[in-house]
């Protein structure tokens, strides 16, 4: 990713000792988190992954390291009249735990489609919450004219020097509990965090490679540093790092530290997260889990190396990471639904149950339909849920039942 006209990382504004310095500030009020070799997810994908849990922080995201450095390098007048910022929840949430904890009064402006519970996770650090626009950007722009109108400082959530100096204290904790990584994933939304990891881990392993993830729906860092034209909008899983216009100084980080991006699905990023939740028992959220599902999509790049993955948050609405697990659970062929042509008579649907019966398939829900049908007034289609043990045991099922002369459909997930 780097070339030939990016800044060279010793022109940049934040060095390897602001980052040093920036740990020994933090240092006590900030989680330490582990980092932890996952023996299934190396085998799975011929890597040896090491994991950044950084979703134990108490906020629940490694953002409480940024914003913890700049409160603390803030002058007296300043501290009094408090701070506002922009997030999409978990900058947020890091801000207003250390400001209560430190006296500040904190502001907090949300886009309206942030999830409920980082909504409340703020406000229960007793943040003013105000909830503007449909997108970053618009929430930023209302909270900088604030700012103006208030006389607040406004903390940006990752263009800032002391915010990438303290994210950098994540590369310091990884690569001092694992050395060997020779290879970091690392997501980009504003890419605060990159900024920070690429510089600390640049200048302590000058041979790492450094790599950023994006979502494929939001792909701004992506497109700025390839000078490509990409449209950045749609629902991501990974909401935490759906930002449209990356920040201008961070940029100059990226250029200049990047070996490369790489764009993930929604699909794989749902994959990422319930594998993270059955294997690890560990709770990440869509832009947490970017690292490990670019792995996933790309095993053979990555293949032997040692992978530093960071798991950059936590804050997951309890309804979506619901939905995440059921739509893995189908794609695997361990949640299922049939659609089953019948004829309206007794006994139909019982001939149809023996079947799953015997192939000790658990129905789940029944669903029949008469009426919005183009079969004859005779005939009926029900759907039947079911929960198979894998996809061979679900291929058996659907065998048998045709078997036995029954008309039977997947009806497919999205």
């Amino acid at each position: 990713m780097a070339t030939a006209v990016s800044p060279a990382p010793d022109t940049l504004p934040v060095s390897l000792a602001d980052i040093q310095t920036a740990a020994a500030r933090i240092a006590g009020s900030i989680v330490r988190t582990p980092t932890l070799h996952s023996q299934t997810l190396s085998q799975m994908t011929g890597a040896h992954v090491w994991l950044k849990f950084e979703n134990h922080q108490f906020t629940a995201a490694y953002k409480e390291r940024g914003a913890l450095n700049t409160l603390l390098q803030l002058p007296p007048e300043a501290r009094a009249k408090g701070v506002i910022a922009a997030s999409a929840g978990n900058h947020a949430q890091g801000l207003a735990y250390h400001g209560h904890r430190l006296g500040i009064p904190v502001t907090i402006v949300m886009p309206k489609p942030t999830p409920t519970v980082k909504v409340t996770q703020t406000e229960s650090h007793q943040a003013t919450v105000i909830l503007e626009g449909e997108t970053f950007d618009a929430a930023n722009a209302h909270a900088r004219r604030l700012e103006k109108e208030r006389g607040l400082t406004f903390v940006h959530p990752f263009d800032h020097p002391h915010i990438i100096a303290g994210q950098g204290t994540v590369a310091l904790e990884m690569l001092a509990d694992a050395p060997n990584i020779d290879t970091l994933l690392i997501p980009i939304g504003g890419g605060g965090l990159f900024s920070g990891v690429g510089t600390a881990a640049r200048a302590l392993k000058p041979g790492i490679e450094l790599v950023g993830v994006q979502a494929e729906l939001y792909p701004s860092m992506y497109a700025a540093l390839k000078q490509l034209d990409m449209e950045c909008q749609g629902d991501t899983l990974a909401e935490g790092i759906a930002v449209k216009q990356p920040g201008a100084l961070t940029s100059r980080f990226v250029a200049a530290l990047a070996d490369d991006i790489l764009l993930v699905s929604e699909r794989d990023l749902e994959t990422a997260v319930s594998l993270l939740l059955q294997i690890e028992k560990t709770v990440v959220e869509g832009a947490g889990s970017a690292g490990l599902a670019a792995l996933l999509a790309h095993p053979d790049r990555f293949r032997g190396r040692e992978i530093g993955i960071v798991l950059c948050g936590g804050n997951i609405d309890t309804r979506l990471l619901a939905n995440v697990l059921l739509r893995d659970l189908a794609r695997s062929g361990r949640l299922a639904r049939l659609r089953v042509r019948l004829q309206d008579r007794p006994g139909a649907l019982f001939h149809v149950a023996r079947i799953f019966d015997e192939q000790q398939v658990n129905i789940i829900e029944v669903y029949h339909q008469r009426v919005f049908t183009s079969l004859p007034a005779k005939g009926l289609i029900t759907d039947i849920e079911c929960e198979t043990r894998d996809q061979a045991h679900l291929d058996r099922l659907i065998e048998a039942l045709r078997a036995a002369h029954y008309q039977v459909s997947m009806v497919e997930l999205a």
